[in-house]
Formats: structure tokens, sequence, C-alpha cells
């Protein structure tokens, strides 16, 4: 069965008819350990680790230790290792699980959603990329986390993916956890940028329940493009910081979408070269550093990768200070 509930944002509690023993909240330790699989460059363990400054704003150091990561891109590997730690697997998956630590406080994973998102094929987590869903399952078995959060598409939500959904949570229920899901709009969060997201959070009998973080702005104070990448507009190309940019042209089939300077960009998506947006008012499309700040990437954090590889890497990353909200909520469990 599954209750609306009355937070913000709007969450879904998923509470089947199982028998459930007394919440006994435990101590912990100050640092928190954090597996983090299908880590990509690195969007959502930066946020989890917080320490990073944009658009003014300081999101400060959080408590939580990355232990162990894993992404089988190998450039999304050398940007992770550049800006986060070396300490990353390389690989698939699947063949790895036995390196995971076990009893970790945290694992957090953005699944692929190429096969359950709008832009993909329809095929549900029964396509090869989504169904990788399962090895979180696998590794929340054998690490026994007291909380998990997985990361997906909006896409998940829709009709057409209710069966691959309800699959999900049960197979992310039948762990012996409470779960609960909600759609984020990043752009409520300081993200100047139209992207939404599905996080679900399962947290264990030992530790306080999830309470979503409440929205840090309002459709009136937005981030707007302008307010991001403003001061880069007078910046000639400079591909060490990333500030470089696809000469492709418009076509029917490679997106022609344009930044408005008062608001949020589009979303940032990950199909890479003509598909990124072109500049409010300058005739180009938007450099990987411009897309890198509408994804909150900090300045400071370079990809170590050419233009096609770097694309793919911002656009299928978790924006860092969403990641950074969902972040300071799970410590709150543990509280």
């Amino acid at each position: 069965m599954v209750n609306v509930g009355i937070l913000v944002p709007s969450v879904l509690k998923y509470r089947p008819n199982l028998a459930r023993s007394p919440k006994e909240t435990i101590l912990k330790p100050s640092t928190l350990s954090v597996v983090s699989m299908f880590s990509g460059c690195g969007g959502m363990d930066l946020g989890f680790k917080g320490g990073f400054s944009i658009f003014g704003k300081s999101y400060r150091r959080l408590p939580f230790n990355i232990v162990w990561a894993n992404e089988i891109n190998q450039a999304a590997v050398r940007t992770y290792k550049r800006n986060l730690d070396e300490n990353i697997q390389t690989g698939n998956v699947w063949d790895l699980l036995e390196t995971i630590p076990k009893n970790i406080d945290v694992l957090i994973g953005g699944f692929p959603c190429q096969d359950i998102s709008i832009n993909g094929k329809g095929e549900g987590i029964k396509g090869k990329r989504s169904s990788l869903y399962r090895a979180m399952v696998e590794a929340i078995k054998r690490t026994k986390p007291e909380v998990f959060v997985a990361e997906n598409v909006k896409g998940l939500l829709m009709r057409h993916n209710k069966e691959s959904f309800s699959k999900i949570l049960d197979d992310f229920n039948s762990l012996g956890y409470d779960i609960s899901y909600a759609l984020y709009h990043a752009a409520d969060y300081g993200v100047p940028q139209s992207r939404e997201r599905v996080f679900i959070v399962g947290t264990s009998r030992q530790v306080k329940s999830f309470v979503p973080p409440k929205p840090a702005r309002t459709k009136n104070d937005w981030v707007t493009a302008r307010n991001a990448i403003g001061d880069l507009e007078q910046l000639e190309a400079n591909e060490e910081f990333n500030h470089i940019w696809s000469l492709a042209n418009k076509s029917h089939d490679q997106g022609n979408r344009k930044l408005k300077a008062d608001r949020p960009a589009h979303t940032i998506r990950a199909e890479c070269h003509g598909n990124i947006q072109f500049h409010y008012s300058l005739p180009r499309r938007i450099s990987m550093r411009e897309a890198a700040r509408i994804q909150t990437f900090p300045d400071n954090f370079i990809f170590d990768s050419k233009l096609r590889e770097t694309e793919r890497q911002i656009g299928n990353a978790v924006p860092p200070v969403l990641a950074w909200h969902i972040a300071k909520a799970v410590h709150a469990c543990f509280k």
C-alpha cells in the first residue's frame, strides 16, 4: 500500500503490510562511512562530502567519508581521481561487489537511467543499463547500511514505467528497510536548472526516518542562467578550465534550445554534442565550464577529458548542491 505524505517536496512512502520490530535508535561515530555506486565523475559524492562553494555560497563539510566508489567509464574515473579521491574501483560493478566493505553506514548511487528516460528506448528495468539497480540491491544486502539513497530520472514515475518502478520498490523493500521516495526540482535547492529527479531513500529500523530537505528557494528567487554564468561571457576559450564548446550547427535532430538569461537553464543532458544548449546572448553553444556551473560544480572541479566525454560526465551527474541537501537530511537520520 502506498500512502501520500504531506512533506515538502511531496513524498510517497512505500509501506507494504509487513511486521516491523520497534525502532531502536543507535549512536554512531562522528564520521559516517559511505559506499558510492555508479559514481560517474562524482557529483553526488561531492555533495555528500561538502566543503565547496558556488555562486558565492559555501556548502559546509559534512561528516561523510567515501570508503569505496565505483565507475566503469575511464574518463569519468580520471575526473573523479583528480577532484575527489584516488581510491575508486574501475570496472563492471558486478565484478567488484566482493571488494565492497561490510557494515557501512550509508550506500548511495544513481543507477543508470538510459532505458527509463523519456529519451531512451523505453525498455525499463529490463534494459541492459537500468537493470543495474539490482547491483545496488545486492550491495545493500551484503553491506547492510543504515541508510541508502538511489537517484534516477523523473521518467521512473511515468505510467509506462509503473511496472518497473513497482519492481524496484519491492526489491528494495524486501531487504527490510522503510522506503520513501520523492521527486525533487533542482531549482528549488539553488541549482540554476530545470531538472527533476527521483530519490528513493531506505532507512533501517535503527535510525530515524528520512525527512526530505525543504526547498531552499522559491520560483521567485531561483538562480538564473545569467546569475550562474554571466561573468564568463567575455572569457575566451580555455581548455584547461574546460571553457570550450561544441561547434555543432542547429539541426532537426540535434536540438536548438537556447538559454533565457532570467530563468534557470533547461536540463543539462548527457547525449552530448548537438544537444548542448545555446548561450542566451552569445552566438555559440554553452561551454563545458558553463554547463558545469549550471550543474553546480565549483570552478576548481576540473574535468579530465575532452569535449564529448566532459559533456557526458556533466549531463549524467547529480548536481552537487542538490546532493548536499539530500546528504544533510541523511545525516539527520543518525542524530
